[in-house]
């Protein structure tokens, strides 16, 4: 426990800084830690991430998390950096070809998903940071996710007796799920009463406060979905980049999800 409060702390202190900067602080911190994600789901399915095909999947992902305008001044005025993430693909694709068709179509899927995951995802961060008010939703979000995290562990913990995917997270409760609900529902009534007019597109505090529970339920699916990754290929965690907590995939697997779903019901 120690050494995780000590991690969570260093971590804060270099990684609120740069949330508050933003800028290209932010984007190169968002694309580093994609880069990073797509290495320990290479890992974690015994995969070399210096190959061809890994390289190509951290090229892609940061393609994805990078805004056009800044990063790839290059392209025509009216093409999509989407158009250069699928010329990725198509390379990723073609080592088919290459291989002799020793490397296949679903070995290709493999790279293209690990890119989107943790592309988009971070891609999401960004566009939140960037948006009208952007700190205060980046950080409307971030405290949606911790209180939910921070919550389910306490309710769990006290409470916990029936199992809520044991397939998956054995640990997991649905006493400690209904209680980080409950914190982030609390939390995110709090934080909007701090933060009145501030502009959510529209959203009132009211909407808000019923989206916060969609949002801890999306972000503790997120926690799910790469436990049952974990569970697959065999490993404990994704890395151990993060002592006390393993990597980068076991702190923002709810974020990954969160931020998209945000942007998705129009918040930022």
């Amino acid at each position: 426990m120690r050494q995780r409060v000590i991690t969570a702390v260093v971590a804060l202190a270099f990684f609120l800084p740069i949330i508050y900067v933003g800028g290209i602080a932010v984007e190169l911190l968002a694309a580093l830690l994609a880069g990073i994600g797509v290495f320990e789901l290479f890992r974690m399915k015994g995969l070399a991430v210096f190959s061809f095909e890994g390289v190509l999947s951290i090229i892609g992902a940061v393609i994805l998390v990078l805004p056009q305008d800044r990063w790839f001044p290059f392209l025509p005025d009216d093409t999509d950096k989407s158009a250069l993430f699928y010329f990725v693909v198509l390379l990723l694709l073609g080592i088919a070809v290459i291989s002799k068709n020793t490397y296949t179509f679903d070995e290709a899927g493999f790279p293209v998903l690990a890119s989107l995951y943790t592309g988009v995802g971070f891609e999401r961060f960004l566009t939140a940071r960037s948006a009208t008010d952007g700190l205060v939703v980046l950080i409307f979000g971030l405290f949606v996710v911790w209180a939910t995290d921070i919550g389910a562990y306490v309710a769990g913990r006290r409470f916990g007796k029936r199992k809520l995917w044991p397939e998956i997270s054995p640990n997991k409760t649905i006493e400690g799920a209904l209680g980080g609900i409950a914190s982030a529902v609390v939390v995110a009534a709090i934080y909007l009463l701090a933060f009145p007019g501030k502009d959510y597109f529209g959203h009132g505090t009211l909407l808000m406060i019923l989206l916060t529970i969609v949002f801890s339920i999306a972000g503790q699916f997120g926690d799910l979905v790469e436990s049952a990754i974990k569970r697959h290929y065999g490993v404990k965690d994704s890395g151990h980049i993060l002592p006390g907590h393993g990597g980068i995939l076991d702190r923002f697997d709810s974020m990954l999800f969160v931020f998209p779903i945000m942007y998705l019901f129009g918040v930022f």
